[in-house]
């Protein structure tokens, strides 16, 4: 009796020793490890690296003298337009400014400052509205130009004729709910290197009944006095 006594004690006693030691060897760990964490600053999460982020969200950042710029047209006549320009949204669906047909925004060539915006219906819209904007542009003034839904049916000769001098190459092309996107300026020699244009054609329409939307970015030089 008193044999079976003494075992039960004596397992009884390595059970509590061994126990004592897994937990010692743990905590002793444990207390090692929190603290040579803490001695070394590392129990804050390291800190990511910041992604560098170019003005409008562009690829790259833009020489002195430059301002960045990105316009998107709409997609169908579902998604709206975008404009921006010096890394300030100047139209979009958020800003609620935008609209079927040419959205347009003129900026001063030197400042960078906006100085108007519409949005001109080419579809069932007063084209004299569009041509009387177009001619009071002023000499030295950057336009820039999204297309939505539909930028042509009521396109006529004179229209064309202002974007042409404003630096356009595609715009005589512009038909039924093509998509096009361009950035101009009154008083360009040349044709600006902003311009994009695709057709509406059934056969390649990203859409039903309209092409994929057109995303352009870039830098524009400032008109220095």
């Amino acid at each position: 009796m008193r044999v079976a006594v003494t075992i039960r004690y004596a397992v009884l006693l390595l059970t509590l020793l061994a126990t004592w030691l897994v937990m010692q060897t743990y905590f002793d760990h444990r207390w090692k490890t929190i603290s040579l964490r803490s001695w070394l600053g590392a129990t804050k999460q390291p800190k990511r690296e910041q992604l560098l982020r170019h003005k409008c969200g562009n690829q790259k950042s833009c020489p002195l003298n430059y301002f960045a710029f990105k316009i998107i047209s709409g997609a169908a006549n579902v998604v709206g337009p975008s404009i921006c320009f010096d890394d300030v949204i100047l139209m979009s669906s958020v800003k609620n400014n935008i609209g079927r047909g040419l959205n347009i925004a003129l900026v001063n060539g030197s400042s960078g400052q906006l100085l108007k915006m519409n949005t001109f219906d080419m579809y069932s819209g007063d084209i004299s509205k569009l041509e009387t904007f177009l001619q009071e542009i002023q000499h030295g003034t950057i336009v820039l130009t999204a297309s939505y839904d539909d930028a042509a049916t009521r396109m006529n000769d004179k229209v064309r004729a202002h974007f042409v001098e404003l630096g356009s190459s595609y715009v005589k092309e512009l038909g039924f709910r093509d998509n096009w996107v361009f950035l101009g300026a009154k008083g360009m020699k040349n044709k600006s290197p902003f311009e994009e244009h695709i057709k509406n054609d059934k056969e390649t329409n990203k859409y039903d009944g309209w092409p994929e939307l057109l995303e352009m970015e870039g830098c524009a030089p400032r008109k220095m006095d």
